[in-house]
C-alpha cells in the first residue's frame, strides 16, 4: 500500500475534502503508475480522482464505530517516533 495515503476514518474533527483528494490523487497515481500524465490522459485521470474521492466520501460518511474518535496530534506523534525507530534518527 502506499505509505502517503493515510487513515481518514475515526478523527476528531473529520477527514478535510483537501484529505480525501490528497489520498485519491495517491491512489490513482499509485494504480495508473502516472505521477505527471500526458495530455491524452489528464482528463480520465482528473475524472478518476474525482470519482474515488466521492467513494471515499461516502465510505466514510457511511462507516460507523464504537470506539472513540483519534486525536491527529496524538496519531503524528506516533507516527514521528516510528519514523524515528525506523531510521534510526535522533
Amino acid at each position: 500500500m502506499c505509505r502517503n495515503i493515510k487513515t481518514l476514518f475515526n478523527f476528531a474533527p473529520p477527514a478535510t475534502d483537501d484529505e480525501i483528494y490528497a489520498a485519491s490523487l495517491q491512489y490513482v497515481r499509485k494504480v495508473s503508475g502516472f505521477t505527471k500524465p500526458s495530455k491524452a490522459n489528464e482528463d480520465a485521470i482528473n475524472r478518476a480522482i474525482e470519482d474515488v474521492a466521492i467513494s471515499t466520501q461516502n465510505l466514510l460518511n457511511t462507516l460507523v464505530t464504537n470506539a472513540e474518535p483519534r486525536d491527529r496530534e496524538i496519531e503524528a506523534e506516533r507516527a514521528r517516533a516510528r519514523t524515528v525507530k525506523r531510521f534510526e534518527i535522533e
